[in-house]
């Protein structure tokens, strides 16, 4: 099992190179920075900071999109960063979340998100990519692999990530029952692409807060209302329904995975432990040795801060439950 670390660009600079530095130390694998341009510093020059700043920790986005960066933005962007850091970097890319939205967008298309991968792939390949506008190459393209990891919830695009993704982040919440549902998305569409599931990374999305001496579910609040609001594989019990009608009437994008918003307060207790890792260290080593179970490859957290305490204190909290 591999540990990664989710880091939403929250804080200064200085700040997201301690946290990635202290991440490694600690044996954490990948490192994923969160891309949304009006509401988080921006991602890749946080990227390219930390990359400087640590050894062999993997670097992708968490994640980014092909609306508000070009699929040759980001061939470039990921071609600069694997020329200087070779083998550690992992393009993370999804439909579009709060970057789309605060922009007053609407996320991809799966038909244009299917063809901007296929973009950059050629680009990094050193080939030519057809535009509407003709035909464009990278000069200076990529000398190794960089592997594309596509985050998804819903079935259809679970499928479309089984068929052409080399690794997929999964976005359902850790339930056992909810992972099984997208595995089974994810299967269908490897199957129907001639792949096997076991041939895929898979790396399950985890809102975490750990402390043995604060409660910890509050924090994680705000992410679990993004996620139960996502498209999902499966269908909600009535209970969960309720909730999610109310984080609709709530949420706001500029507020996303803000510990504060009000979308935080319409999650119960018990949708938590659903959806992601909260507790002390003993109930999140629980969490860990349950996950390991599903066939997961990677758990990647995002570390959120209890009360008195910070992100770090989480990152440590969980690198004891790791063990």
């Amino acid at each position: 099992m591999d540990y990664g670390v989710g880091l939403f660009p929250t804080e200064p600079l200085q700040k997201m190179i301690h946290l990635a530095k202290v991440s490694e130390e600690l044996g954490f694998s990948h490192i994923w920075v969160g891309d949304s341009h009006l509401i988080w510093r921006e991602a890749y020059v946080n990227m390219a900071a930390i990359a400087l700043s640590t050894t062999k920790v993997k670097l992708g986005t968490g994640v980014t999109n092909p609306l508000t960066r070009h699929p040759s933005v980001l061939a470039s962007a990921y071609a600069t960063l694997e020329e200087y850091s070779p083998g550690r970097m992992i393009v993370g890319i999804g439909l579009g979340d709060s970057s789309v939205e605060t922009m007053g967008m609407k996320p991809s298309t799966l038909a244009n998100f299917e063809n901007s991968l296929q973009q950059m792939r050629e680009l990094f390949a050193g080939k030519e990519a057809e535009l509407p506008t003709g035909k464009i190459h990278l000069l200076h393209p990529c000398k190794g692999k960089v592997p594309i990891y596509i985050a998804a919830s819903g079935p259809k695009m679970l499928e479309l990530s089984g068929r052409i993704a080399d690794g997929i982040i999964v976005l359902v919440g850790v339930a056992d029952e909810y992972i099984a549902h997208a595995k089974e998305k994810i299967a269908a569409g490897a199957r129907a692409a001639g792949r096997k599931l076991e041939d895929i990374n898979l790396v399950l999305w985890v809102p975490c807060a750990v402390s043995d001496s604060s409660p910890a579910k509050d924090a994680v609040k705000a992410h679990v209302a993004r996620v139960v609001a996502h498209p999902l594989p499966y269908v909600l019990d009535p209970n969960e329904q309720t909730v999610l009608e109310e984080i609709r009437k709530t949420y706001d994008y500029y507020h996303h995975m803000d510990q504060q918003a009000n979308h935080a307060e319409v999650i119960p207790d018990w949708l938590v432990d659903k959806f992601a890792i909260a507790g002390t260290v003993d109930q999140c080593r629980a969490q860990i040795e349950r996950i390991k179970k599903t066939g997961i490859q990677q758990i990647a957290i995002i570390p959120y801060s209890c009360p008195g305490e910070d992100r770090e204190a989480t990152l440590r909290g969980f690198a004891k439950a790791m063990g």
